[in-house]
């Protein structure tokens, strides 16, 4: 029997998501796991993985439709099985702004052909009512001033779609060294959900509060020795968690939070909720952009434990699986983002509303000092930049928090 492939609903207050991209085509196998298409939400995006066995049967949407919440997007089955009773525009749902399809999607990475990409660049579209093209496809091409009459799409029955234009757009049609024969000086790409998101809230968080960042930097040596110790049982068998220097760091700062629980807060304008338990935010880098997925409870949590918790939430940020509940700015109550690993010496990370506070780790720089008996040598020390709300903590505490965190570092062992 075929099983349909529906969109799911990630959180309350989502009502559509837009399919980015489909990494299977109609007519290919598939099993249980294979990720079949990336989607995007206002928050987040993720990965959908096939919940069956078979035959991709049926796409119903392709990339850039806004799919509502809980449709069929594509149904899977055994050659031969009929899938209309799992076509959407078989039942009552309305019909999605871009490219609802009826029978057929073309291959998700089929480029759209041109038959002259001069005539694309800087012209105004025909009113040619013969033209298939979704009308958000259309929005955006009129908006660029972009002539689509010449343009064949990669939607069911030729059907020009948001992708299409998005490939002209960019460049990734007509090819680099053809652009630049046209005279074209630049080439713009939409911004997809998941990086306006990052822009309203990273503006957002600059214009609706007062910070200031404050830098000190932590003697490493017992870090260090830790995570070789840590290295040599993983090789000689004895352990297989693998806790690294940033482990290490955002155990000394929770540390570090229940001794300074005025850093552990949410500022709400008119009232400071300050949290008994500290739920620990992590900025994870993935391919569509930065997300801070939050561990719960971190505070509760032995060094291994945290290790791993650490590792799965940016394990499913990257894959896209991640619970939409765990990325809301509400979830964490302190933030710790991590740009050592690039060779950062110092920056001034931005808070992540309404938290009060985020601690940016930089790299680890060897410094002249003193080793003991008035013997100088060169030390391992890691930068530390606490990004503080000013509205909810003064200069004097913000210091003191951050000297606790140095002290947990040069105080660590394992």
């Amino acid at each position: 029997m075929a099983t349909a492939v529906i969109m799911p609903k990630q959180g309350q207050s989502v009502e559509t998501c837009i399919i980015t991209k489909w990494f299977k085509n109609k007519g290919e196998n598939v099993s249980v796991g294979d990720i079949l298409f990336s989607y995007e939400t206002d928050k987040a995006a993720f990965d959908l993985e096939s919940p069956a066995e078979g035959i991709l049967l049926d796409l119903f949407f392709g990339e850039g439709a806004e799919v509502p919440v809980l449709v069929n997007v594509a149904v899977i089955g055994k050659r031969g099985e009929a899938t209309n009773s799992f076509d959407p525009e078989q039942t009552t749902h309305p019909a999605p702004t871009a490219s609802p399809t009826a029978s057929s999607v073309s291959k998700p990475d089929g480029a759209p052909s041109i038959a002259n990409a001069q005539d694309l660049i800087n012209v105004s579209s025909s009113p040619d009512s013969k033209i298939r093209i979704s009308p958000r496809a259309k929005r955006m091409a009129e908006d660029k001033g972009l002539n689509y009459n010449n343009l064949q799409g990669s939607g069911p029955n030729g059907r020009i779609i948001t992708s299409d234009i998005e490939k002209v757009l960019s460049g990734a049609v007509v090819g680099a060294k053809a652009t630049q024969a046209m005279g074209v000086e630049f080439t713009e790409q939409p911004l997809s959900n998941v990086r306006k998101l990052i822009a309203k809230t990273m503006h957002a968080s600059l214009q609706n509060s007062a910070q200031l960042t404050h830098h000190m930097s932590a003697d490493v040596r017992h870090l260090l020795e830790a995570r070789q110790k840590i290295k040599n049982d993983i090789s000689s068998g004895k352990s297989q968690q693998d806790i690294t220097l940033n482990d290490m760091v955002c155990f000394c700062v929770i540390r570090a939070l229940e001794k300074f629980p005025g850093a552990n807060s949410h500022f709400l304008d008119d009232r400071i909720k300050t949290f008994h338990k500290v739920h620990l935010g992590i900025a994870v880098d993935t391919p569509r952009g930065l997300m801070v997925p939050s561990v719960k409870n971190a505070g509760d949590m032995d060094l291994v434990k945290l290790s791993k918790e650490l590792k799965s939430v940016a394990d499913a940020c990257r894959k896209g699986s991640i619970s939409p509940e765990l990325i809301q700015s509400t979830a964490a109550t302190f933030t710790v983002s991590n740009l050592g690993s690039y060779g950062v010496e110092m920056f001034t990370p931005v808070i992540n509303l309404p938290q009060v506070g985020i601690l940016g780790v930089c790299t680890i720089i060897n410094r002249p000092a003193n080793i003991g008996n008035n013997i100088f040598g060169f030390v391992p020390f890691i930068g530390l930049s606490l990004t503080y709300d000013h509205r909810a903590i003064d200069g004097g505490p913000a210091t003191m928090f951050l000297k606790e965190i140095k002290e947990q570092i040069e105080s660590f062992r394992y």
